[in-house]
Order: structure tokens, then C-alpha cells, then sequence
């Protein structure tokens, strides 16, 4: 299941990529995230990996998993799926606006190249699990998922590792007329890790789509959505949570275009900080000149556990239809205080009542996660992300 070598579109990147260099945040997208670190490492390609054996495997309990082990596919487990026209690959993802698209096109290695037949509705999910593995190496997946019409399926992408590896991946989804697709991103890198990923797709007629993104491991995480309804009638969730310690840094951009008209599209991020680990929520929905009676609601809620934590939020409406209802909001807090005394007053424990709090407010996007091993790796990602804050703790750290 790998991605076929394009030496066309290979070439054409590589230029590209030379031309745009690494992005600064002197560019207004990656105005709070810099990659100067590692723009100067000196990044090496493993070309012999071994299979690595990670309790983030779900072989058994996926119709279908892929393991991928530095960008290369190490193993299959269960059937073979029918494989997406090579043509795909390229077709949604701009590389000549966004540099590290053209950097994953230029050096493209393995990745999923799915196709899911018109009609046939999946009861299961696949899953793509993707390790990364040593110190300065570097791995570039390339995804594409075409979901043919009225067909339903559920994809979920795992990235995971030790070292300080960097992962920069890329998806295209292509969901046809009246498909359902449900796609969900889970990015739980080692600690000293690098990932930059996008994940990018375009719906037809009537197509249901619904993007998770749940970032809560690796040191620096750049996650962008991209989702375009240029079909009637179609619609899209995006939903998202993004949980940071230390000095994590976590930068979230979406993009919801809005082409045709009878198209609804309903985002929620979520953002949990402590220590001095840094979110960044940079939302934008478009609305074109031709997509009349469009619904749109965007959102983000941030909390903060520490007083040196920071999140940085930008939802944004960018709107050339009169005959729409939009609106966007974001909200930056603490925890609710009178709820913390209530639950302490009931004999509950302050480590324990603020990780109850935690949890409940994480809940709304993981309780929604439709597959359930994968909701309950996310909750434990989620306990070892952010641990008890006993009050010891705080003052160690001052």
C-alpha cells in the first residue's frame, strides 16, 4: 500500500520547496510557530526499518491496520483493500502556497492509498499507524483516501515514537456524492519530537464528513485541516482538542471553504494548557460569493491550568454571501472554582476533583469519537499528558 513514485510531481515540489524555503514566522500562518530548529538539522532518511512492535497497535480490532515504521509500511494486517489511482495523489494538497507540502511531495515515501468502492458501507475502520523511531531521522507519509459514492468508512491515523524524530505528513480525502466519512487524527509523538501534518479534503454533493484532530504528545505539533464542500448540500464537523504540558507546543490552523450553497459546517476546538506549554487555535471559514444559505458555527474554548501557560486564538469569518447564518466565538478561562469547592465539599480529593474537571471538559469531543479502542487510548494519552496538580507540585515548580 504505497504511494507510487510521481518523478514529475516529485521534481516540481523540490523547486518549489527551494523557492519558498522553510517557513518563519515572519509568514502570517506560522506567526507563532517556528521551525528554526529544525530547519538546521541535518535530517536523514531511514531506509531499513525494522518492525516495531507499540502498544498503540489496534491489529485485531481494525478491519484493516497498515503499520508504518519511519515512512516506510512494515506490515499489513488483515484484507487488502482496492488502491486509489496514483492520479489522485497531489490533486487537493497545494504545494505551491504551503511549504511543507511541497517538502513531504518532494520527498514522498510510503503511506495508505485507499479506495472504498461506490455503495459499500464498512461496519469496521482501518487504521494507519505510523512510528517514528531514532534521532535526526525524518519520514514524509503521504496519504489519499477516495471514498466513492454513497459509500461509508472510518479511517483513523495514529502517529506515535520515541526520539526526536520528525514526522511531516500529508492526507487527501476525496468523499464522493452521499458518502459518509468519518476520519480521525491522533497525533501522541514521543516527547522530543517534531510533527507537522495536514490533512485536506474535498466533498461532493451531499457528502457527510466529520475531521478529529486530538493532539496531546511531541514536543512541537503544527496540525492543519483543510476542507473544501464544493458540492451542494454537503456537510462537514470538525471537531478538536489539543492537551499540552511543559514546554509543548501545539498550533492548530483550520480552513472550512464554503463553495456551494446548502452547505453546513460546525467546528469545536479545545484547548487544555499547563506548565508553560503554548496552543495556538487559528480557525478560518470562508464563505464564496456563490454559497447562498449557508450554516456555519466555529468555536473555541481554552483552559488554562497554570498561570505560564499561553493560547493564542484566532477564529475567523471571512464572508461573501448575504443569505448565510455564521457566527464564530472563543472563550480563554480557568477552572470553574465554584465547581471545584463543590466537589472537594463532597470529600473529593483536589488532585481528584481537578482532573474530573479536566476530563468532563475534554469529554465533549472524545466521547464523540466513534471507535472505541480509540477512545480509550485517548484517555490515557490524555492522563499521561496532564497528571494530578498537587498543590507540592506547583510550589516545586516555582
Amino acid at each position: 500500500m504505497t504511494v507510487a513514485t510521481n518523478n514529475d510531481l516529485r521534481e516540481r515540489a523540490a523547486e518549489r520547496f527551494t523557492q519558498l524555503g522553510w517557513p518563519t514566522p515572519r509568514i502570517e500562518e506560522w506567526r507563532y510557530t517556528n521551525l528554526a530548529n529544525v530547519a538546521k538539522t541535518a535530517w536523514r532518511t531511514d531506509d531499513a526499518p525494522a518492525v516495531i512492535e507499540t502498544p498503540a497497535t489496534l491489529a485485531g480490532r481494525a478491519t484493516v491496520e497498515y503499520l508504518f515504521v519511519n515512512g516506510h509500511l512494515v506490515r499489513t494486517t488483515g484484507p487488502a483493500l482496492q488502491q486509489a489511482e496514483a492520479e489522485r495523489v497531489g490533486q487537493l494538497a497545494d504545494f505551491e502556497s504551503h511549504a511543507m507540502i511541497a517538502l513531504n511531495a518532494a520527498q514522498m515515501q510510503d503511506g495508505a492509498r485507499i479506495r472504498v468502492p461506490d455503495n459499500l458501507v464498512s461496519d469496521g475502520f482501518i487504521h494507519l499507524l505510523f512510528v517514528g523511531s531514532g534521532d535526526g531521522i525524518w519520514s514524509h507519509p503521504r496519504n489519499v483516501i477516495d471514498v466513492g459514492r454513497n459509500a461509508q468508512v472510518r479511517i483513523v491515523e495514529t502517529f506515535v515514537g520515541t526520539g526526536s524524530y520528525f514526522t511531516n505528513a500529508v492526507t487527501e480525502i476525496f468523499a464522493g456524492e452521499g458518502s459518509v466519512v468519518d476520519h480521525t487524527k491522533v497525533t501522541c509523538e514521543g516527547e522530543a519530537a517534531t510533527h507537522v501534518g495536514s490533512v485536506h479534503v474535498r466533498q461532493e454533493r451531499a457528502s457527510s464528513v466529520t475531521l478529529r484532530s486530538i493532539s496531546v504528545g511531541g514536543a512541537l505539533i503544527r496540525s492543519d485541516v483543510y476542507a473544501a464542500l464544493t458540492g451542494e448540500g454537503a456537510s462537514v464537523v470538525l471537531d478538536g482538542l489539543f492537551a499540552g504540558a511543559g514546554r509543548q507546543h501545539i498550533d492548530n490552523h483550520t480552513v472550512i471553504d464554503h463553495v456551494s450553497p446548502h452547505c453546513d459546517s460546525l467546528e469545536l476546538y479545545k484547548g487544555i494548557l499547563d506548565d508553560e506549554a503554548r496552543g495556538v487555535f487559528d480557525g478560518r471559514i470562508i464563505v464564496r460569493p456563490h454559497a447562498s444559505k449557508t450554516a456555519s458555527k466555529q468555536s473555541n474554548h481554552n483552559l488554562l491550568l497554570s498561570g505560564t501557560a499561553i493560547v493564542d486564538s484566532k477564529p475567523t469569518l471571512e464572508i461573501h454571501n448575504d443569505d448565510v447564518k455564521c457566527n464564530h466565538g472563543s472563550t480563554i478561562g480557568q477552572l470553574d472554582e465554584e465547581a471545584l469547592f463543590y466537589l472537594r465539599s463532597r470529600g473529593i480529593g483536589e488532585a481528584e476533583a481537578r482532573n474530573l474537571l479536566v476530563y468532563a471538559f475534554a469529554g465533549e469531543i472524545v466521547d464523540r469519537i466513534k471507535v472505541e479502542p480509540v477512545r480509550e487510548q485517548i484517555r490515557r494519552a490524555l492522563f499521561r499528558a496532564i497528571p494530578a496538580r498537587m498543590p507540592e507540585r506547583r510550589e516545586n515548580r516555582r
